[in-house]
Parts: structure tokens; sequence; C-alpha cells
């Protein structure tokens, strides 16, 4: 959740100096094999079989963007932080891939260049979900997908994006979508989790 609108300061964290301890959380760093395979699997399923070019907004520490970089991607990362993009460019020195500073809702990117645009804890905390959504559509070639990875956290005051309304927003857009529920599969996130995450995949 590193890319979020205001510089590297939001939400009431400045991500610069917390990117030194981001990867300590199991589902940012993926430092276990258990986390990290779990992650693998999915990204393998959600992301097209042949090489392609893949935008990976508010990439953070550019976990995600390994995962697919090593499987023959060509990568591309946005992200508010300089210290996240900076772990980011070390992560994924060996492989193809460009990690720029900038806005997730307006990515620093050409339109029509990517085949998948991959978000993973972004939307929600956007000021208008449907205008970024726009945006990220615009930056597909022909037949690509968008791979948004959110949830809905805590029970007392919750935040987050419920699945209903990103599938809504997307195919009000003229996209279609399915959802795969991620809460029940604690190898994703290191251990049990009690509140709401899933992936929607669109098709634009």
């Amino acid at each position: 959740m590193s890319d979020l609108r205001g510089g590297a300061v939001a939400g009431g964290v400045d991500w610069d100096l917390a990117a030194g301890a981001f990867d300590e959380e199991a589902d940012h760093g993926l430092r276990d094999p258990e986390v990290r395979a779990a992650w693998a699997d999915r990204m393998a399923a959600w992301l097209p079989p042949n090489a392609a070019d893949v935008l990976d907004l508010g990439c953070g520490t550019g976990s995600l963007s390994l995962l697919a970089a090593e499987r023959g991607h060509r990568v591309t990362g946005v992200d508010r932080s300089p210290a996240m993009l900076d772990l980011a460019r070390a992560k994924l020195a060996a492989y193809d891939a460009e990690f720029l500073l900038g806005d997730a809702q307006e990515p620093p990117v050409g339109t029509a260049r990517f085949d998948v645009v991959l978000v993973r804890h972004v939307l929600w905390a956007l000021p208008d979900p449907a205008r970024a959504l726009a945006n990220w559509r615009a930056l597909l070639r022909e037949g690509g997908r968008m791979v948004l990875v959110e949830g809905v956290w805590g029970s007392v005051t919750p935040v987050g994006i419920p699945a209903e309304r990103v599938v809504e927003l997307v195919e009000g857009g003229g996209g279609s979508a399915r959802v795969e529920r991620l809460d029940g599969d604690d190898r994703l996130w290191g251990g049990a989790v009690d509140d709401v995450r899933y992936v929607v995949v669109a098709t634009v």
C-alpha cells in the first residue's frame, strides 16, 4: 500500500521510512519459502502463460514484480516512495525490469503498452477508484487484463473495498471480472487471517 496520493507519506505512514522494515511482513517480503511458493502459484494462474508486459502499480519493494520477472515477464513498477523503488531495483537487478517514481492512479507510462496491470492493496485507498480503473484500462493492449488484489480489513471500523464494488466498477467500464477469495489460503499470509482478502481478475 505504499503508493497513494500525496507523495511517500500516505495514510499517516512515511513509506520511505517504512521501506527498511516493509519486507518483514510475511506477504510483503515473501521470505518464507511456503509463502513465496503460494504467491508464485497464484501469479502463475493470474498472469499470461507466455512472456508479457506487466505493470505493477504501487509495487513497493517489488516482491510481486520479482515473481512476474522470474516467469519471463517484462516488468515495469511504479511507486510513490523512492526508498521502496531502490529496494525493488536491487531485487530485480538481474531481470528485464524498470521502476518509475509516480502516482499509481495516473502512472507515468504510455497507453496501450501492457498486457497486465497488477495492483495489490492500492485501489481501496485511492480517492476515485472508478477513475483509476478507467486510467488503467487505457494502459492495456486489446485483450489485456487487470489483476486487482484487495480486501476489507477490520471489524469495528473496516477499511477496504468489497469485491462486489470492484466487479461493479470493472463491468461498468465494459470489462468482465471474476473473483477469487484469498483469505482461506493461510499460506499466502504466513498464518490464518480473519478479514476479507480476494483478487479480481478483469479482462478488458
